[in-house]
């Protein structure tokens, strides 16, 4: 099985805090992974080095066995943009913005040119059960619906990680099955890997791999 992310001995201190003591996770394609704990254990600032969004102070990280902290600032930034997928809690969509126009915002950024973008956009739009949403106003959505356009977002530059900071935080119970579901979906039809930071024991129990950090290090329950 493909390994697409191997952190190990994760440190990172803010001043005499230390944050993170020693954190190592692992992996692999098609593979889900959940990294529990409780309020400032640590979780958030994970995600942000796994994203290449913050360095670590000590420790290594490599992604599809290339040395990620080796990496300078752009390569960073090009690695990142061509490997992760992001999904935050509050979905951050574009609210006055159809939820085609906020899922093919990424494309536009890249320069794929218009017909190639729309094509790709429609095509994901029907994998998330939202063809029929493609012109609405994302503000008139539901906290489901625009949570599906966040991973649609997220998707459409075909990344090979997603990284996902509480996504099912303002879901109720149902529409939490439902979108972990899904999750389970791209994991297994696309071999995409999903890292989630969550407070909910119902998202962990759709992970194949679950993180406790406990003291600044991660313990596999």
């Amino acid at each position: 099985m493909e390994e697409l992310l191997v952190a190990a001995d994760i440190v990172k201190n803010y001043g005499a805090y230390q944050a993170l003591r020693g954190v190592s996770l692992t992996l692999h394609a098609g593979r889900m992974a959940a990294v529990m704990g409780p309020s400032g254990c640590g979780k958030s600032t994970l995600l942000l080095i796994l994203g290449l969004l913050q360095k670590p102070d000590g420790g290594t990280y490599t992604g599809l066995g290339r040395d990620l902290l080796s990496l300078d600032a752009r390569e960073q930034a090009l690695f990142r943009r061509q490997f992760f997928g992001f999904i935050l809690q509050s979905c951050a969509v574009f609210s006055y913005s159809t939820v085609e126009e906020n899922v093919e915002f990424p494309l536009m950024y890249s320069g794929v040119p218009r017909k190639e973008r729309l094509a790709r956009v429609r095509e994901l739009l029907e994998s998330v059960n939202l063809a029929g949403k493609a012109q609405a106003r994302s503000n008139l959505l539901s906290g489901g619906e625009q949570q599906r356009v966040a991973i649609a977002r997220a998707l459409i530059g075909n990344p090979r990680v997603l990284l996902a900071d509480e996504p099912t935080g303002q879901l109720d119970g149902e529409n939490t099955k439902k979108l972990m579901a899904h999750f389970r979906r791209v994991c297994d039809n696309l071999a995409v890997g999903i890292i989630i930071v969550t407070h909910d024991p119902q998202v962990a129990d759709y992970c194949d791999t679950v993180y406790q950090l406990r003291d600044g290090r991660a313990i596999v329950a």
